[in-house]
């Protein structure tokens, strides 16, 4: 239990259904949904719905998604979705040298893949969900019509995308109205996007791959040189999949299988429970040992993460007991080791996870992105549509398992999480922050489940992260400085964090007393709230 007498925020406690969003008005939508009938998975549509309006740097229904759902928190029914979005079918490593591209750029029409949300909404609504997919809509798009406040959050998120807002024109005329950045408490209004999602509601997914809107992106694409066609847009389709899941701490933790990272999360669960991290969170060995775990776990997912219906990629051995052991036995105790790896693809920082239980235990855990924040900054003029970066993923060298090709999904750095107290769910849970999301698992998880905190203490606490590309070491500054010293005389390139570092979500059950239990990152503008 925290201490009563300094700040900080208790965990919510309720009993008929509970929703973890990073932004309140988001929070709400949900507890809305699931007081009008919807379940869990309705209300995390609406939420996203409703983040896509007033989270706007973080994602948008020009992303891409991945979900987790359990019906009734059963363990052996958990499905995964994967609503990741494809390579146009023309884009291929020769026709992309053949157009002179050497690299993926952030606001390049090579660097947008076929977004994925709201296929995957459409889908998840029409086989699991209760209510209309236009009802679960209709909150985001009174929101967007009518308005909604800049709140700390978003605001600061704007700040940081200020350049990138100029990139284009219909961005700007939309996140920078008259050239300024919207006021933090001003009310902001997207009316383009609220007619877009109208469209969505009305006409459901069709109305987004193959009507107008599906031809104003194609359009806005190829003015720019992108390969993107019609016929890309209507063959877009998620999948469902299995989970896949190791144990840690006597609990079973699932994840969605690749192209995404959730992998590399149960590699570094894996790793951790064949070390030992050592009892105080804030020690130096503490967080050398989850630094050096970070470095062998990120190597690997350099060296083998891809889609795996176009490359192998190894999931059993990754998942091994013998390898998570050949890692750790490579970790010096007080030195860090700089690993060789060069690991050749972008860095990502935005994105939105929700997480929702309803009161039949139906449990959700869902998240959303635009890749980098306003992902490529294209933007379709008549809807406001902002197209997705994440083919930044993919590479140009050849043989590199995340080669670009036509039809192939890039590296995916979301990964939404659950975890399973034998044949029952007793946790949804999630971390944003592109690449610390798998380190942001392995910390969550540790916090929670290896040191006894609650859901809202282990998110409240101060984090660490090494950079894949680099090898340096970003740390938060409540880490204190005789513990920053002493990681720096282990050889660990280590500066203070200049932001926050990711952000969180999660809603535990507590199956014996009846009570739902959620917390929500402090780093962001959001709540759990429950009923």
């Amino acid at each position: 239990m925290r201490d009563l007498e300094r700040p900080g925020r208790s965990p919510v406690m309720s009993t008929n259904g509970m929703a973890a969003t990073s932004h309140p008005l988001s929070s709400q939508v949900a507890i809305d949904i699931l007081k009008a009938g919807g379940n869990a998975l309705d209300a995390a549509i609406a939420a996203c719905a409703m983040q896509c309006v007033v989270e706007p740097g973080s994602t948008g229904i020009g992303g891409d998604c991945f979900a987790m759902y359990a019906p009734a928190a059963r363990t052996k029914d958990v499905i995964c979705f994967n609503g990741s979005g494809r390579a146009p079918a023309a884009a291929t490593r020769e026709k992309l040298a053949e157009l002179g591209v050497t690299e993926f750029t952030r606001t390049s029409a090579h660097s947008v893949i076929i977004p994925g949300a709201i296929d995957a909404w459409a889908t998840l609504n029409a086989d699991h969900g209760k209510l209309p997919l236009a009802d679960l809509l209709q909150p985001a798009i009174d929101a967007a019509r009518n308005g909604y406040p800049i709140s700390q959050r978003v605001h600061a998120d704007f700040e940081k995308n200020a350049d990138h807002l100029d990139s284009d024109e219909n961005l700007k005329a939309i996140y920078k109205p008259g050239g300024k950045i919207p006021p933090l408490g001003s009310v902001h209004k997207n009316p383009k996007l609220a007619e877009a999602m109208a469209k969505i509601a009305a006409g459901g997914r069709d109305a987004f791959y193959t009507g107008a809107l599906a031809q104003e992106m194609v359009d806005t694409l190829q003015a720019k040189g992108g390969l993107h066609t019609m016929e890309d847009f209507a063959s877009a389709k998620g999948t469902y999949e299995t989970p896949i899941s190791t144990q840690y701490e006597g609990k079973t933790v699932l994840e969605c299988p690749p192209q995404g990272q959730g992998v590399i999360a149960l590699l570094m669960l894996n790793m951790a429970s064949s070390t030992t991290l050592g009892s105080e969170v804030l020690s130096a060995d503490r967080i050398h040992n989850e630094l050096e775990i970070c470095r062998r776990g990120y190597a690997s997912r350099g060296i083998y993460l891809a889609d795996p219906a176009q490359a192998d990629v190894p999931v059993d051995g990754l998942l091994s007991a013998e390898y998570a052991r050949q890692l750790v036995d490579d970790i010096d105790p007080v030195q860090a080791k700089h690993l060789s790896d060069a690991l050749n693809l972008k860095p990502h920082h935005d994105t939105v996870y929700i997480t929702v239980v309803d009161k039949d235990r139906n449990v959700a855990s869902f998240i959303n992105t635009l890749f980098w924040g306003f992902g490529s900054g294209i933007t379709t003029p008549e809807h406001g549509i902002i197209l997705t970066n994440r083919g930044e993923g993919f590479v140009l060298e050849e043989g590199h398992p995340n080669c670009i090709a036509p039809g192939k999904r890039p590296l995916h750095t979301i990964i939404p999480g659950m975890v399973a107290d034998g044949d029952k769910i007793s946790m949804g849970f999630g971390v944003m922050g592109g690449e610390y999301q798998a380190m942001g698992h392995l910390q969550f998880l540790s916090r929670t489940l290896h040191d006894g905190m609650d859901v809202q203490e282990a998110q409240d606490w101060p984090r660490w992260m090494v950079d894949p590309y680099t090898g340096e070491v970003e740390i938060e500054g409540a880490v204190p400085q005789d513990v920053f010293e002493e990681l720096q005389k282990r050889g660990h390139n280590i500066a203070r964090a200049t932001g926050p570092i990711g952000g969180s979500q999660a809603v535990e059950i507590d199956w014996e007393n009846g009570v739902l239990i959620g917390g929500s990152d402090p780093r962001k503008d959001g709540c759990a709230i429950g009923y």
